[in-house]
């Protein structure tokens, strides 16, 4: 799948994603030096396919030093389900023998360095260690119950993994799911987004986001599986597969290897659909297509930032050097940004032109709204819009002279985009293609992100942030709309949750007019409200019963004298003057004049009337970064009251999966679609 260079530059991004954090691990997933990945305390869908791979370590120096840098090349493992009332129960076997499996693997050796703390990264000291591992590739545990994993190394050194198989769930209770992603997306901001689009009187509000009249609200927890603060990848991946990863990775767990795409895999929620059920499905973002969230549906691999790799895996599955399973359909559904990645040269895997390859497949090729709305629904489709992710929703809408300033034009000239469709059109076509290729009770499954409230909420550009979580919103509300035209929405499961959060909130109002007139930071902060003088929100509302040009869901202006004061709880050093910034979204920290790269500070041309804040990060971050917070689950359809209360990131996986049946036993045909 990777050239031996692009192997290398993996294992380097490898080694250098190790010493970003403050907690250094040899193994994120790996305390001591055998490693059994899955580790313990995971948990596994029916029948779903997954690798399963041993490492043993042996550090030739540092603090855990160990048989002189010689690794147990002898070691064994063994698995067994635990039996309750069974007397001295089942009999531990080898892998070879529990799955079946024609041979063992071939034995593979490697080296990999790691930095132990901050001194050891200061002074240039890594610490070696030599591996001896294998891997076991597309097998799967059919019946529910808990299982032992023993590894048993060094002459008398065990590691042991427990996991746990989920119930069956063979009965389909939903014919279509569609889940709505807001990355990034928190209560706080859901609040905000009201505020802003919604009239209210006396303290009760006149109108009602469409997310307010959901049936069924929950929160999911999205901690990584060894760091409590996740990203994109790995929160998706744990989404779309019931199994939580490490930062940067997708649909893998995480080892220790030179090559970022052959970890242990796990199967996807569309790998699985696609292999028992036939079902279509499709992914929508507004954010480059192989951005974490869309592509994490079909990745496998420890590295996000193989782009092109990974638009090839969506089109053509996990090759077979990797896994024993195809993998997937291609997409019946492929919208969003990111054309350098389908343009052939530098940015598209082998340097391919992706839009021929897709048209190859059968698919239709639109690089515009007007082509996308012309699309016939009959045929897959795929639609790239412009180059890295889309302009947001204020720019589309409000500001669209700042459209001119770009060069994103998605067939590869200099020019702008600007024939843009918003996620709202993306949605609605996507829609209408996959029920028009549903095959009869096999349904589809849609993916649709919202992809620019965190890409904003990053760069604490709030307003924007908040623009597309109600193009968001708007986007539910028509989608309902358009599933009761079509007669199909009692059939669907509708889900909308977010990846992660940020700690953003709202503290109070801030007067524009009377911050830009003082002379010194400390007199402009005394044009934020609080408390009593907060007030009440100065945006103009439409009228819900009239459609203005950007919808009625939507402020009518976006620059009021009295705006929201809001933060987050993770900042560079920057400049505060709140308010929209009408010339695009902000640039909040820039290299300091002495030339580093790595070392930012307030930018000086961001908010120049503003008033000065330091920072809570490290001074090599730009942007703010995730927080720890819950993220809500909004359902409504089929299976609409199991997203209640409280729960794991991993649990919305298994909810969706039985709720469409997907955790079936040994009758099933691995490879074999159409289900039973």
């Amino acid at each position: 799948m990777v050239s031996k260079l692009q192997a290398i530059a993996v294992c380097l991004a490898a080694a250098s994603s190790l010493v970003s954090g403050q907690t250094f691990r040899r193994l994120g997933t790996c305390p001591t030096l055998g490693c059994i990945l899955p580790p313990d305390q995971q948990d596994f869908l029916p029948g779903q396919l997954f690798d399963i791979r041993f490492e043993v370590h042996a550090p030739k120096n540092g603090s855990e030093a160990f048989n002189n840098g010689v690794p147990d090349e002898k070691f064994t493992a063994t698995i067994v389900k635990e039996e309750k009332g069974h007397g001295k129960g089942p009999r531990a076997k080898s892998l070879t023998e529990f799955f079946g499996l024609k041979q063992e693997p071939k034995l593979e050796k490697w080296t990999f360095s790691w930095f132990e703390d901050l001194f050891a990264k200061d002074a240039k000291t890594p610490s070696v260690v030599n591996v001896a591992s294998k891997v076991y590739r597309s097998v799967a545990l059919y019946e529910p119950g808990t299982y032992t994993v023993v590894l048993d190394y060094y002459g008398g050194k065990t590691t042991v993994a427990t996991w746990v198989v989920r119930p069956l769930a063979e009965k389909k209770k939903a014919k279509n799911v569609i889940f709505f992603i807001g990355d990034g997306m928190t209560t706080n901001m859901i609040t905000a987004a009201r505020l802003l689009a919604h009239k209210t009187i006396n303290g009760k509000y006149q109108s009602l986001l469409q997310l307010d009249k959901f049936p069924v609200l929950g929160h999911q927890m999205s901690h990584s599986i060894d760091t409590f603060i996740t990203d994109s990848a790995n929160s998706a991946s744990a989404l779309y597969s019931g199994h939580k990863s490490t930062v940067n990775a997708m649909g893998v767990y995480a080892d220790s290897s030179p090559d970022a795409f052959d970890d242990p895999k796990v199967e996807t929620i569309v790998e699985l659909l696609s292999r028992i059920w036939g079902s279509a499905w499709g992914a929508v973002s507004t954010a480059f297509l192989a951005d974490a969230t869309p592509i994490a549906l079909t990745a496998h691999t420890r590295s996000r930032g193989h782009y092109g790799p990974l638009i090839d895996q969506v089109l053509n599955g996990v090759t077979a050097n990797y896994s024993s399973w195809t993998g997937h359909d291609g997409p019946d559904v492929f919208f969003g940004g990111g054309a350098e990645n389908f343009l052939p040269g530098s940015g598209s895997y082998l340097g391919k032109d992706y839009y021929t390859e897709f048209a190859k497949k059968g698919y239709s090729v639109s690089l515009n709204k007007t082509a996308l709305l012309a699309a016939p629904k009959t045929e897959k489709a795929l639609g790239v819009f412009c180059k890295s992710n889309l302009p947001v929703w204020l720019e589309r809408n409000i500001f669209p002279e700042n459209l001119d300033k770009l060069s994103n034009d998605p067939a590869g000239g200099k020019g702008a985009a600007k024939d843009l469709p918003g996620l709202k059109e993306m949605t609605l076509k996507a829609i209408d293609i996959l029920h028009t290729r549903s095959k009869k009770g096999a349904g589809f499954f849609l993916m649709s992100e919202a992809a620019s409230i965190d890409k904003m909420m990053h760069v604490l550009d709030y307003d924007r942030a908040l623009g597309d979580l109600l193009e968001l919103d708007d986007t539910i509300r028509a989608t309902v709309e358009k599933l009761t035209e079509l007669g199909i929405l009692d059939d669907t499961l509708i889900i909308v949750s977010a990846d992660h959060g940020h700690g953003f909130d709202v503290f109070g109002s801030a007067d524009t007019k009377y911050l830009a007139s003082q002379d010194d930071d400390r007199s402009k902060r005394d044009a934020i409200g609080v408390y009593e003088n907060s007030g009440l929100s100065q945006y103009t509302i439409a009228n819900p019963a009239i459609s203005y040009n950007t919808g009625p869901n939507f402020p009518l202006n976006w620059d009021p004298r009295y705006v929201l004061a809001a933060g987050l709880g993770a900042n560079p050093d920057r400049r505060e003057a709140y308010g929209v910034d009408k010339s695009g979204p902000r640039t909040p920290a820039a290299p300091l004049a002495n030339g580093s790269s790595s070392d930012y500070y307030a930018n000086a041309k961001d908010k120049p009337n503003g008033f000065l804040v330091n920072g809570t990060l490290p001074t090599d971050q730009a942007q703010g970064v995730h927080s720890l917070t819950d993220v809500p689950v909004y359902a409504m359809g089929p299976c609409q009251e199991t997203f209640g209360g409280t729960y794991n990131n991993i649990d919305v996986f298994y909810k969706i999966a039985t709720c469409l049946g997907l955790g079936h036993g040994k009758h099933v045909t691995q490879g074999k679609k159409g289900g039973k």
